[in-house]
């Protein structure tokens, strides 16, 4: 999955350190099993973290919706329309 997010932004220079060898022997060969560098891979992975929500987002908008009134026999019912 090759991504152009970075194409027209400002990009910064990350260094990191301790990488342990057999976490960077995992990402190198996944990176090339993608046909990307390493570089490339490790800012997919930047960015598809940096892109998702906060979990504590993620509960303060399911705390903003609106309760559904239901009793155990809808539940049960829905249920069983799912299996069927």
């Amino acid at each position: 999955m090759h991504l152009d997010y970075f194409v027209d932004m400002s990009t910064e220079i990350i260094q990191i350190r301790d990488v342990p060898s057999e976490d960077v022997h995992i990402i190198r060969a996944r990176a090339a099993a993608r046909n990307i560098s390493l570089s490339q891979y490790l800012r997919d992975l930047i960015h598809e973290d940096a892109s998702q929500p906060e979990m504590s987002e993620v509960l303060a908008r399911i705390t903003r919706r609106s309760s559904i009134d239901v009793d155990m026999e809808e539940i049960r019912s829905f249920i069983e329309e799912g299996r069927r």
